[in-house]
């Protein structure tokens, strides 16, 4: 049981620094001052699920649900 708790502590330490990487990685919401002016509607734009910034999200949204199992698992004895 400790052997198992040990591993999933790690892995809690790895998503915890994961998650903190990408969410610094990302862009502010401030940061599309394009889309004023109409660069909303660009092939970027439309296309943004498929770029590097949609990528980005759906790993943080990966990382966040991983963090708050672990979190969860780990503190269940603690009741």
């Amino acid at each position: 049981m400790s052997v198992i708790r040990i591993i999933l502590t790690i892995v809690f330490l790895i998503v915890c620094i994961g998650l903190t990487c990408i969410v610094l990685l990302q862009e502010g919401k401030s940061a599309g001052l394009g889309t004023i002016g109409g660069a909303a509607e660009s092939y970027w734009g439309k296309n943004k699920g498929r770029s590097m910034e949609g990528a980005l999200v759906k790993i943080t949204r990966v990382l966040a649900v991983l963090f708050i199992v672990l979190a969860v698992v780990l503190n269940i004895n603690k009741f």
